[in-house]
């Protein structure tokens, strides 16, 4: 139940359900191009006016939050991109800039309908600049994923302790 916590005891705050469960969509950049000429397809009466909505990805979780890292080490998290579609698609990533510690590594290659990629984030925490309030030093940046259909955004925040 939503209303006690693991002990048995009722929640004092509101639990957040995951923005998959809810049905909300990954923050997304919609492409241009749509259809693919070489993409397979399939043609069926019963997708034919809902063919929009049956080529996508979900990101599983939508955001990555390191939460207070130590300076000089690396920590890693894996996201999984799931293909939601009934087409196979293809997808790869905008590596982030080296000054953020970010590295997506992934294997690239088409992904089958109801099929899903694993994509490891690796951040290795520093401190850019002399500049540090408290101690921590907010990390915040959107890595890229460029698909057929949009450009999905994947946000990572950390705090680095200085």
């Amino acid at each position: 139940s939503l209303l006690v916590n693991a002990a048995g005891q009722p929640r004092k705050e509101k639990v957040d359900l995951p923005s998959c469960l809810q049905g909300r969509k990954t923050s997304s950049i919609p492409n241009k191009k749509i259809e693919d000429p070489v993409a397979g397809k399939v043609n069926t009466s019963s997708l034919a006016t809902t063919r929009q909505q049956l080529r996508d990805f979900h990101l599983i979780p939508s955001r990555v939050t390191f939460g207070v890292l130590k300076e000089g080490c690396t920590y890693t998290t894996t996201v999984i991109l799931k293909n939601v579609g009934v087409n196979f698609l293809r997808f790869r990533v905008k590596q982030p800039p080296p000054h953020t510690g970010l590295r997506v590594m992934y294997s690239p290659g088409p992904v089958a309908a109801g099929l899903q990629v694993e994509l490891e984030i690796q951040i290795f925490a520093i401190v850019i600049g002399g500049e540090n309030t408290d101690g921590l030093e907010d990390i915040s940046h959107d890595i890229e994923i460029l698909t057929e259909t949009a450009t999905l955004l994947l946000p990572v925040r950390a705090n680095i302790l200085c």
